[in-house]
């Protein structure tokens, strides 16, 4: 059981500049609040904030999140929630659960996006048919770390010369 000087933390700050969606993250080890996302939309702040969160959980610590916003012509503290304690994980997926599929799915859907972003770095945007199945192969065969280093590869090669 924690004490309750462990289950207090400092007041989050405000964030600077001009109002906005704003995530903070609280830092133990360095008992300091960070900023974690921003954007002028609520809806990208608390997805971040969602995936943020999962990960630091799967880590086993506990997450921390104040979300500022746009309010009454400035600041608004929109809530300091301390995590939830988190929720059980299944030891395996159900049969015929989806879940596994939906995250293959989507980090598939992941390395294809890094992998054309760096193809338009390197200037190279209108793909033909055959190029669209070079990209896909690529995203079947390769982790996500070698797709993000290809990519970084023609990133560099579109850059400044």
């Amino acid at each position: 059981m924690r004490s309750p000087e462990e289950k207090q933390r400092p007041r989050c700050p405000r964030p600077p500049g001009e109002p906005r969606w704003v995530a903070m993250f609280h830092e133990p080890a360095q008992d300091t609040w960070t900023v974690g996302a921003e954007s002028p939309y609520r809806e990208p702040v608390l997805y971040a904030v969602g995936d943020m969160t999962r990960t630091v959980r799967a880590r086993g610590a506990e997450a921390a999140v104040a979300l500022w916003g746009p309010g009454d012509g400035g600041w608004r503290l929109y809530g300091t929630p301390s995590a939830p304690p988190p929720t059980p994980v299944p030891e395996r997926p159900a049969p015929g659960s989806a879940a596994p599929d939906r995250l293959a799915e989507r980090m598939t859907d992941r390395r294809h996006q890094v992998l054309m972003a760096g193809l338009s770095k390197a200037g190279l945007y209108d793909l033909g048919p055959e190029d669209g199945e070079a990209v896909r192969t690529l995203v079947d065969r390769l982790d996500e770390p070698t797709v993000r280093r290809v990519a970084h590869w023609l990133s560099a090669a579109g850059g400044p010369r």
